[in-house]
């Protein structure tokens, strides 16, 4: 599962990166979570950010935990599914990050935090699908998923599943709406291990309040419990 990701980039950066225009002011986020409304790039608009609620909306996602949101689906079956095959094939999207968290189980209480990120530590793109409904009240949302996959070496250590990385040179292709679905599928590999690195974070990451760059600094192992301050 993927829960908890971050885009530490500006409004400048992002667009430049990925070559589309982003109408509203965009902070740098260091910990989103799942029912957050954040920056994707759509297969209807690819040439403009749109903001989508990630998994579902805070109104329907209140008091709910994670294990009950949906904010994944498994790229192994996403084709197959009758909830996501007509997402897959008609709405897709990039999901822009710059690092994603997973936390490493030690003992029955304690898990340590860590982060993941390209070795450059340049941003890349989530392979994602996105929905749109109408409200009770009549109003139109949009909500994303990010599909994951088997893990790399690097992520394995942590975690069993990742989220899937879209190949920069494969992004225009995802967001194409006449890509067959064979070469779709083709996209859905394991991100190579020797192309990422990971170190350990914060346990501040643990809370969706704390959003600062603190957050993403290397955190030795032994200080996952001691005095570390998110400033220092």
């Amino acid at each position: 599962m993927c829960g908890r990701y971050s885009l530490s980039k500006s409004k400048i950066e992002l667009e430049e990166r990925f070559q589309a225009d982003m109408v509203v002011d965009f902070t740098p986020r260091y910990n989103i979570a799942p029912t957050q409304l954040v920056p994707v790039i759509t297969s209807d608009s690819p040439r403009g950010f749109s903001f989508f609620y990630w998994g579902i909306t805070p109104d329907f996602g209140q008091n709910k935990p994670v294990s009950q949101k949906l904010i994944n689906a498994r790229a192994e079956s996403v084709n197959e599914k009758i909830s996501f095959r007509n997402s897959f094939q008609k709405r897709r999207c990039l999901v822009p990050a710059d690092g994603f968290f997973e936390w490493k189980r030690l003992g029955k209480k304690t898990k340590i935090p860590y982060r993941f990120t390209l070795r450059d530590e340049d941003m890349f793109a989530f392979a994602g699908i996105w929905e749109e409904y109408e409200t009770v009240s009549g109003e139109s949302q949009h909500t994303f998923l990010i599909l994951t996959t088997t893990p790399n070496e690097v992520v394995s250590e942590v975690h069993d599943r990742m989220p899937v990385i879209i190949s920069r040179d494969q992004e225009k292709k995802w967001l194409d709406k006449y890509t067959s679905e064979a070469d779709l599928l083709k996209m859905l590999n394991t991100y190579p291990g020797e192309l990422m690195m990971s170190y350990t974070v914060s346990p501040l990451v643990n809370s969706v309040h704390n959003d600062v760059p603190g957050i993403i600094r290397k955190t030795s192992p032994m200080d996952q419990f001691g005095n570390y301050t998110l400033f220092g």
